[in-house]
C-alpha cells in the first residue's frame, strides 16, 4: 500500500490529472477493504444532493461575465473617485478594487490580468515607485477570497458540510483585517506622495457613480439578500448571474450575444473540473472515514502536539507550504476532510478553521519559489521573477502577520455568528 501511495504521489508531481489520482486511491481503498466498487459510485452521487451545489456554476459564470466586460474599468474609476484623493489613496483603490473583483471571480490570477493593465500604469503615473506598484498589484490579486460570494468559501462549505451563510459572515472581519493592514502599510510607505484636497471632485464622483450604476446593486443583492435571510445562497447566485447577464449583454451591450457560448464554455470548464474533483473526493473521504484514517492521524499528531496553540502553529506552517505547491481548490478537496476531525479534537471551530485555511492559502499565491501569482505577474508585466519576489516580500510579511492575528483571535471569525 505504501508503494502504491508513493507511485500516486509521483504521478501527481509529474502532472497526472488530480481527479484521476484521487479516484485511483479511492478505488484501491475500496478494493483492499473488499467493498464493491459500486459503493464508490453511490458515494459520488451524494454530490447531486448538496444544497448549495448550484451556486458554484452560477457565481462562476457571473464572475466571468464581469471580467469580460468593462466592469473592471468602471470599478477602478469609482473607487478612485471615492479614495484616490487621499495620500496613498490610489494604493487603497487598488486593494479595494482587487478584493471586490476577486470575491466575484474567485480567481486571483484573473484579477491580476484584468485589473493590472489598468492599475499598474495608473500607479506609476501617480508617482508610486515601480517596485511598490508591482508588489501591490501582485499581492492584491489574492485578496477577496474571504469575502462573499468567493468560490473557495462555497467549496469549503460543501466539503466541510458547514453553513455557507456562516462562512460568508465569518470572512468579513478577517478579510477587513487583511485589507486594513495592507492599506496601513501602503499609506506609510507612500506618506510623502500627497495630493491636495482640492483634487477631490464631486463631478468625477458623480460621473463614476452614474457609469457604474448597474454594478453598484451587486453587493447589496448578494450580501443583503443572504444576510437578511430573504435569499438562500443558491437563490442569490441565480439572481446575480441573471442580473449580470442582462446588464452586460442587453443594457451595457459590452458583451455580444454571439460571445456568450465562448464565455459559458470557459467558465464551465473550470466548474466541471471542480465538480469532478468534488465527486471523487467524496468517495475518497468516505473510504478514509471508514478506514479510520482521520482518527489515526489525530492519535499520531496528539502524541507530540499537546495544545491547540501548537496545533495551529503546525497547521499554518503546513498550509503555507501547501499553498505554494497546490492550487486552492485542490487543497480544499484533498486536505480539509483530513484536518477537520483533527482540528475538532483540539476544539477548533470548523468555521474558524475554514477562514484560517483560506487566509493561509492566500499567502501560498505569493510564497516563493512557486507561488502562482508571482509567475502570473512576471509574465503579465514582463518583469524578472526575482524582481517580483523582491517586490512582493514586504506585502507577504504584512499578510503573514494578518494571518497570525486571524488564527489566534477566533473572535474575528465567530463574532457575527449566532
Amino acid at each position: 500500500m505504501i508503494a502504491v501511495s508513493i507511485i500516486l504521489i509521483l504521478l501527481a508531481v509529474l502532472g497526472a490529472p488530480l481527479f484521476s489520482i484521487i479516484a485511483t486511491s479511492a478505488m484501491i481503498g475500496f478494493t483492499s477493504d473488499e467493498q464493491p466498487l459500486v459503493m464508490m459510485s453511490i458515494e459520488m452521487q451524494r454530490l447531486a444532493d448538496m444544497q448549495f451545489l448550484s451556486a458554484i456554476p452560477l457565481f462562476t459564470f457571473a464572475g466571468y461575465l464581469l471580467s469580460e466586460s468593462d466592469a473592471p474599468k468602471r470599478l477602478v474609476r469609482l473607487t478612485n473617485a471615492f479614495l484616490g484623493w487621499m495620500p496613498g489613496g490610489l494604493a487603497i483603490v487598488c486593494l479595494a478594487a482587487c478584493a471586490f473583483f476577486t470575491a466575484f471571480t474567485g480567481a486571483s490570477g484573473v484579477t491580476i490580468i484584468a485589473l493590472g493593465a489598468i492599475l499598474y500604469p495608473a500607479l506609476k503615473q501617480d508617482g508610486y515607485s515601480d517596485k511598490f506598484n508591482l508588489g501591490l498589484v501582485t499581492s492584491s490579486g489574492s485578496l477577496g477570497l474571504l469575502f462573499a460570494p468567493s468560490l473557495p468559501l462555497i467549496l469549503y462549505g460543501v466539503i466541510a458540510e458547514v453553513s455557507i451563510d456562516n462562512l460568508f459572515l465569518a470572512g468579513i472581519f478577517p478579510g477587513l483585517v487583511m485589507l486594513a493592514m495592507l492599506s496601513g502599510w501602503s499609506l506609510w510607505v507612500n506618506r510623502a506622495n500627497r495630493k491636495p484636497l482640492s483634487s477631490f471632485s464631486f463631478r468625477e464622483l458623480g460621473g463614476a457613480v452614474r457609469e457604474a450604476i448597474w454594478e453598484l446593486p451587486l453587493p447589496f443583492v448578494v450580501l443583503g439578500g443572504i444576510y437578511s435571510g430573504y435569499l438562500a445562497v443558491s437563490e442569490a447566485a441565480a439572481i446575480t448571474a441573471l442580473y449580470v447577464l442582462i446588464v452586460e449583454v442587453f443594457i451595457m451591450r459590452e458583451i455580444k450575444f454571439t460571445e456568450l457560448p465562448q464565455i459559458m464554455r470557459a467558465s464551465m470548464v473550470l466548474v466541471g473540473g471542480i465538480l469532478i474533483i468534488l465527486a471523487v473526493s467524496i468517495a475518497s473521504t468516505s473510504y478514509m472515514i471508514n478506514a479510520d484514517v482521520p482518527q489515526r492521524l489525530l492519535e499520531f499528531i496528539g502524541s507530540f502536539v499537546s495544545s491547540q496553540t501548537t496545533f495551529l502553529i503546525l497547521l499554518l506552517v503546513f498550509l503555507l507550504i501547501l499553498g505554494a505547491i497546490l492550487d486552492i481548490f485542490s487543497a480544499i478537496v484533498l486536505v480539509v476532510p483530513l484536518i477537520l476531525p483533527i482540528a475538532a479534537g483540539y476544539e477548533v471551530h470548523p468555521v474558524h478553521l475554514g477562514i484560517v485555511f483560506l487566509a493561509a492559502m492566500q499567502l501560498g499565491y505569493l510564497t516563493p519559489p512557486v507561488g502562482l501569482n508571482l509567475f502570473i505577474a512576471s509574465y503579465r508585466f514582463e518583469k524578472p521573477i526575482m524582481h517580483v519576489y523582491s517586490a512582493t516580500f514586504p506585502f507577504l510579511i504584512i499578510l503573514l502577520l494578518s494571518v497570525l492575528i486571524i488564527t489566534f483571535l477566533p473572535q474575528l471569525s465567530l463574532l457575527l455568528l449566532d
